[in-house]
């Protein structure tokens, strides 16, 4: 039976969908499956989470459990929508009418250009959506289209779009009811699948222009018909021009307070969550805050004003960079909205098995932690992640089922004749709840008791014998198919990182000190391998002297032979940049190997607590060891183990006192566990990991994980570890053992402790989910979310305020006397850039930044380098340098550009100093990340000064574009622009001049005419650099593309990144 018209909206009217004989029902919304009005599930009693709803569903939908992490439950005007944790009681409720919907937005459905889920392969990545998500999401768009959901405008361009959306939606029923077009223009007329607005615009339009207009969408829908498209492509074609009409309805915005403003800023302003690029907020205009892999922790507190009935929410949200964005919602609802909707966002782009807050994390997550089980991954991943493992005969991987809600997949590895086999067995959850397997004789009430069983018993699985040992539990960031690859978000690799072995020593980096610039003080005591001492540091930077205060750590003669790893820790110190890590100034290699840091002159943090064990609050200790933990987090996601996490070296850069918190910095690891023997390693017993003493020559994250829970008992225990009195025999024996640190009373920090010190190193957590749960240590965090009386919270609670105390300011205005240099990084024509420390505070606990300042600071370079601030403002990539922000100097009459620090400096000197190692394969990553170039194109950006110098060294497999003082804006009209002004340029980077006279004079170089007009005689006769030793034949191909005299025989960066990517993966085999 058909549908009385295409006019049936996906969420009807309340009073459509209700009648007075369902009154105390809670009913969810679906959209139409095919001809009928929208479905709609009834639930008539008993209480119900937003996931379990959303399950049920999917069900009805055909949502597989892959895709389900899209979609989530919202009110039926989408005032609000419900975080997965939500309980609807119905018998508290009453009526109540719900819809379920598409939440979370990507920039390109289809295809795998822009966006993809994740594959072992590149061949093997799939689109975001499969065909019944397409479907829903079609229903969703088209109805949101015709009951003016839309914000569509009525411009003579809108109205031909919608018109044409018009015709996709008739040939779309045509294909799907197999009806001839003339049969379908007959019953259904096109404003039926118009907007509102849009429609009665033309019912009032004279009669000859509405028969026009009839006329035009025949034409259009006869050729539309003509391409033979299923009703899939033209459900995917509508979807995507619908969105470029209106390109807003990917980003969910929040109007929330803006608690730091001054008194001339607007205390209200905009939060914009969007998924392909993050969070913005804008008092004005918008502003990017960050990315989603950048956001480190979210928390919600009661907001100081609190509002009617105590309703108001504070939500903070952190950055790796420790920087903070605030925001006041009006209501606990709203701020539990955006918090889930980020926390979607960083599962399906980051990491699946992470939430920030429990009061929003998912219940078949939750489960699923508990549970070591992952999420519903495809049967490739999870052999992948058996033969990763080692392929252990009866190791085993739970998995939820990627086809059915209900079920759950064991993966097996067992050993055959023929080597190892991967076997799967089906586990059925029943609706009472209990797990059943097919060799089992009984059913079991927990996922945790039929596994036991499986240990216990020997399984047949095609007629294999399968014993159960060892389970390969998720590791945080693992990759997917449930995670979501963006283009230009940095390069995905499969499997975490590896644990890492001892570099040579051609491979270490940093910055050699010559000892006559350094000045020694007292001796501050002995480390394990080291004598430690106070130090100045002498400078002279274009003649002025300038003396830094450093800490002098010498390592004795005695053992020199751990001088690698000496030297490798100074390497480690030397890549970072954060402020909770130690700044290693350089190394002096004169005599005994001397590391230069900075001095925090407060000492380690076990000798402060020791003389203050009874006046330091657990709130101050609580702050001190989340300091920790985002430190280790930053390494983390850095991929850099550090390897000797204890309170000692953890060292006190500020008390805290007058509402200030403790502020503390980790210091360099020193002599890595991987050189240590058996006998050394015993003695740091319980800081080092257990692994570390079974595979000695090998260092994980892990570890840091293990060290932090011994140096978390340590911080709060006020005591020494028990182990410190222990010969060498027992403390092993306390490994072997399996033994634990005593529980502190505070049962919550012991179960993070006792995660941390997991024997087990892959169900160990990762720190976000630590700061997470420190987070919920501070029970007045937590209660406010329970709604108690106001003013229930105690002074104590002050500590937990982020250390940025000047959040209320403009996070992109740095003050000029709070800029401390350090060092110089470079010095050219135009400018100089200066390592600096940027402190409001006074004492070493501000961010590393890198500050450009002119050379010279006339009207016109002031003016030029205005635009090249603008320029890199509005430039957000990975391959791009991140601007910071600007420091104006008296009466704004100088400026000085601030940007991110990346401590391996420019790509040029990067690569002379290890030419040796970097093989084509090295070299040809570095030539891919030309996403930059296209990504500046795309903005019609041309840099003008392209060159290693300018490019900078984020890791060995990152590097981004730098020094825009050159680059120039195209006109929109425009393909070139026109040189017009005398003035210095890159000229040996720029294309040949037809007249190169005039050229030269423009460019400023009439005293070298002579030698550079033959060099570009020569050019122009077609001559080329050759190429380079040991250059593969197809990059050199490709750089003579590039050369070629005319523009339009060159490649443009879009088409070059394939090429570039294809040479790389071929070099690796």
């Amino acid at each position: 039976m058909a549908p009385p018209s295409e006019e049936t909206p996906l969420i009807s009217q309340r009073s459509c969908s209700l009648s007075s004989s369902e009154a105390g029902a809670l009913h969810v919304l679906l959209p139409p499956r095919g001809p009928g009005p929208p479905q709609r599930l009834s639930f008539s009693f008993g209480d119900h989470s937003a996931e379990e709803l959303c399950v049920q569903a999917a069900k009805a939908s055909g949502i597989l459990p892959v895709y389900h992490s899209l979609f989530a439950l919202a009110t039926e005007d989408l005032s609000c929508w419900f975080p997965p944790s939500h309980i609807f009681s119905v018998e508290d409720l009453g009526s109540q009418t719900l819809v379920y919907r598409l939440r979370f937005y990507f920039p390109s459905w289809f295809g795998l250009e822009k966006c993809h889920r994740f594959g072992l392969r590149k061949d093997l990545a799939s689109s975001i959506v499969d065909l019944p998500v397409l479907e829903h999401l079609f229903a969703q768009h088209r109805s949101d289209l015709v009951n003016g959901r839309l914000a569509v405008g009525l411009s003579l361009k809108e109205q031909g779009e919608c018109l044409s959306l018009a015709v996709l939606d008739l040939a779309r029923m045509a294909r799907e009811q197999g009806r001839p077009l003339q049969e379908m223009l007959r019953t259904v007329s096109y404003k039926a699948c118009l907007p509102h607005r849009l429609r009665d615009l033309i019912q009032g339009l004279s009669f000859v222009t509405r028969k026009r207009i009839r006329r035009t969408v025949r034409r259009a829908l006869r050729r539309v018909a003509s391409c033979q498209a299923d009703k899939h492509s033209l459900m995917a074609k509508y979807v995507m021009d619908l969105e470029r009409l209106d390109p807003a309805r990917a980003t969910e915005t929040f109007r929330v307070g803006l608690p730091w403003a001054s008194d001339g800023q607007d205390a209200l302003g905009l939060l914009r969550v969007a998924g392909g690029s993050g969070i913005a907020w804008s008092p004005g205009e918008a502003e990017q805050f960050c990315d989603f892999p950048e956001i480190v922790d979210i928390s919600i507190k009661q907001a100081p004003r609190a509002g009617p009935a105590g309703e108001h929410r504070l939500v903070t949200i952190t950055r790796a960079d420790n920087k903070i964005l605030e925001a006041e919602f009006p209501a606990l609802r709203a701020a539990l909205s955006f918090v889930a909707l980020v926390d979607g966002y960083f599962r399906l782009t980051c990491d699946t098995r992470h939430f920030f807050c429990k009061e929003v994390a998912p219940p078949r997550l939750l489960e699923e932690v508990a549970e070591h089980c992952h999420g519903p991954i495809t049967l490739d991943f999870a052999v992948h992640k058996l033969k990763a493992q080692g392929s252990v005969p009866g190791s085993y991987v739970l998995r939820r089922s990627p086809q059915d809600f209900d079920n759950f997949l064991l993966t097996a590895c067992v050993q055959t004749p023929l080597g190892p086999d991967y076997k799967g067995c089906l586990i059925h959850r029943d609706p009472a709840g209990s797990f059943s397997l097919v060799g089992l004789s009984r059913a079991h009430g927990s996922l945790r008791e039929l596994l036991a069983a499986c240990r216990e018993d020997t399984l047949c699985v095609d007629g294999v014998a399968l014993r159960l040992t060892t389970c390969c539990p998720p590791t945080p960031k693992e990759k997917s198919n449930l995670l979501v690859v963006r283009r230009g978000c940095g390069p995905a690799t499969l499997a975490p990182v590896q644990p890492s072995v001892q570099p040579k020593l051609s491979q270490l980096t940093f910055q050699k000190i010559p000892p006559h610039s350094l000045q020694w003080h007292e001796n501050l005591g002995h480390g394990s391998f080291t004598k430690i001492y106070r130090g100045s540091r002498h400078e002279d930077v274009d003649g002025e002297a300038r003396e830094t205060e450093v800490l002098l750590k010498v390592l004795d003669a005695e053992h020199r032979n751990l001088v690698e790893s000496f030297l490798e820790a100074a390497s480690l110190m030397s890549q970072v940049s954060y402020p909770h890590l130690v700044l290693l100034h350089g190394v002096c290699m004169a005599g005994d190997s001397t590391m230069v840091q900075e001095f925090v002159p407060l000492g380690a943090i076990d000798t402060y607590l020791r003389k203050r064990s009874h006046l330091v609050p657990a709130s101050w200790k609580l702050q001190v060891t989340k300091q920790l933990a985002y430190a280790l987090n930053y390494l983390e996601d850095k991929g850099l183990p550090h390897g000797n996490v204890s309170a000692r070296k953890v060292l006190l850069a500020r008390e805290g006192a007058d509402g200030s918190p403790p502020f503390i910095k980790l210091s360099d690891p020193g002599v890595s566990p991987t050189v240590l023997s058996l006998e050394m390693l015993t003695d740091r017993i319980p800081w080092v990991a257990p692994e570390c003493l079974d595979e000695a020559r090998t260092l994980g994250l892990e570890a840091d994980k293990w060290g932090f829970g011994a140096t978390v008992w340590e911080v709060f225990s006020g005591a020494p570890v028990p182990t410190r009195s222990l010969d060498p025999a027992k403390k092993l024996r306390f490994y072997e053992e399996r033994r634990q640190l005593p529980a502190p009373r505070w049962t919550e920090l012991a179960a993070l402790i006792r995660q941390c010190m997991d024997y087990e190193p892959g169900r160990r957590p990762s720190f976000r989910a630590v700061i997470r749960d420190l987070n919920s240590l501070s029970t007045s965090d937590y209660e406010l979310l329970s709604d108690p009386a106001p003013g229930a919270l105690g002074p104590q609670d002050r500590l937990w305020i982020s250390a940025q105390l000047n959040a209320g300011q403009d996070p992109t205005i740095f003050e000029e006397r709070h800029l401390k240099y350090i060092s110089q990084l470079g010095k050219g024509n135009f400018g100089s850039v200066e390592l600096c420390r940027y402190d409001p505070l006074g004492d070493n606990t501000g961010a590393l930044v890198a500050v450009k300042q002119l050379q010279h600071s006339g009207p016109e370079q002031q003016r030029d380098f205005q635009r090249e601030v603008q320029i890199l403002k509005a430039l957000h990539s990975d391959f791009i340098v991140k601007y910071r922000g600007v420091s104006y100097g008296p009466g704004r009459q100088s400026l000085r550009l601030v940007m991110e620090y990346l401590p391996c400096g420019c790509l040029r000197d990067f690569l002379r100093r290890h030419r040796a190692r970097l093989d084509a394969s090295r070299l040809l990553l570095f030539a891919t990340q030309i996403g930059g170039m296209d990504y500046l194109g795309a903005r019609r950006c041309v840099h003008r000064d392209l060159a290693a110098r300018n490019i900078l060294v984020e890791s060995e497999a990152h590097v981004k574009i730098a020094d825009f003082g050159l680059a120039k804006l195209l006109p929109l009209d425009k393909d070139y622009y026109v040189v017009r002004e005398p003035g210095q340029s890159p000229i040996f980077w720029c294309e040949l001049p037809p007249l190169l006279p005039e050229f030269l004079r423009m460019m400023g170089c009439e005293r070298d005419a002579p030698a550079l007009c033959r060099l570009l005689e020569l050019l122009t006769e077609g001559r080329r650099l050759p190429a380079p030793a040991a250059c593969p034949a197809q990059v050199h191909e490709l750089m003579s593309r590039c050369w070629a005299p005319s523009p339009q025989d060159r490649p443009t960066f879009s088409a070059l990144g394939p090429q570039l990517e294809a040479l790389w993966s071929g070099s690796r085999g």
